[in-house]
């Protein structure tokens, strides 16, 4: 019999410790793309919508949003890591190391750093740092996921248990390099949307972002499609709408976009994600929730190697069908309320 033409996916067993793969097709991001993210999420953070603003503090233009960045490379993976996963368990060691622009063609490739097949026999965890390279080959994004994958046999045997040691955030001297030295008296705050700089915040603050936004079944999917991202969870209610949740699920990348649209509300100065120190989606989205967020100021530092900018270190979280005056999280406890959909260690960056 002839091998099968098409993709499956790779299950808990066809994964090896310290495998490389290579993902397929290369993405030319255009300012289309920017205009479709703009139009799915709304996010309004100056430098990345005007090359005026931009070009003022330094930037040759305006350069793409962090997370469409993230999403492009996150979606390169999919057929060849999660595919046929179970969920997607959480982030780390994310840290953005240049900056991307309208022309640039985006690759990805992954590592197998981590196995560990679950007690049930039928699943297991995979763990992969991932990179994306610009058409140079310089690496733009580096990060590390773990994600919760189906076995095709459950009698297959289990691989020997590797779980890797990963740091609880991203040190301070890694921040930064994909944002150019900025011309801090040209830095227009009236034009950014707030007065708010890094020296205005401070530690164990909590900033309610006020908005709420609805999701709609036509939005995620195409946001999902536009990172050609080809998990069947996000599209196929043929298959889906039989399964655990009786609905197709909101691709987790949907909520943290939303999540940081939101997060303009109270901290519009802050124009860059340098790092995810880590992130995990705690609970499922589908269409008609309606997302909150709120940040939590975990640690303010500055930079060793710029004094142009400073880093907030911050806890995003978002909800659903809840507001997010209350602040629900039980900090520490392990456990989230009800509603609480996504929790996102991230290093954000604001002048000095």
């Amino acid at each position: 019999m002839a091998p099968s033409k098409t993709n499956r996916g790779n299950f808990f067993e066809d994964f090896r410790l310290g495998q490389v793969i290579h993902h397929a097709t290369p993405r030319t991001l255009t300012e289309g793309d920017v205009a479709v993210y703009a139009s799915l999420y709304g996010a309004r953070f100056a430098v990345a919508s005007s090359d005026t603003f931009a070009r003022a503090i330094g930037y040759p233009r305006a350069p793409i949003d962090d997370l469409l960045v993230f999403h492009t490379v996150f979606g390169k993976t999919v057929p060849d890591i999660s595919l046929n996963a179970v969920a997607n368990l959480g982030y780390a060691d994310c840290r953005f190391l240049a900056a991307v622009y309208p022309g640039d063609t985006l690759s990805a490739r992954s590592e197998v750093i981590g196995l560990k097949e679950n007690s049930n026999r039928e699943t297991g965890v995979v763990w992969v740092r991932s990179a994306g390279l610009n058409q140079d080959g310089a690496t733009v994004l580096e990060y590390v996921r773990w994600v919760m994958v189906r076995k095709r046999d459950r009698a297959a045997p289990a691989p020997e248990t590797v779980v890797p040691d990963l740091p609880e955030r991203v040190g301070t001297d890694a921040l930064g390099l994909a944002v150019p030295p900025v011309a801090r008296a040209d830095y227009d705050v009236e034009l950014a949307g707030s007065p708010f700089l890094w020296a205005d915040y401070e530690t164990g603050e909590r900033i309610d972002h006020a908005d709420g936004v609805t999701i709609e079944d036509a939005e995620h999917q195409i946001a999902t499609r536009l990172y050609q991202n080809t998990a069947r969870v996000h599209f196929n209610q043929h298959t889906e709408g039989a399964g655990r949740f009786g609905h197709r699920l909101v691709y987790g990348g949907v909520v943290i976009s939303l999540a940081r649209a939101l997060s303009f509300n109270g901290l519009a100065n802050a124009f860059h994600i340098a790092a995810i120190n880590g992130g995990r989606h705690v609970a499922p989205c589908f269409a008609g929730n309606t997302v909150y967020a709120w940040s939590e100021v975990l640690e303010k530092a500055e930079l060793p190697h710029r004094a142009d900018l400073g880093a907030l270190r911050v806890r995003l979280v978002a909800l659903k069908n809840r507001p997010a005056a209350e602040f629900p999280y039980k900090a520490g406890s392990g456990t989230y309320e009800d509603g609480v959909v996504l929790d996102l260690d991230a290093w954000i960056l604001l002048p000095r």
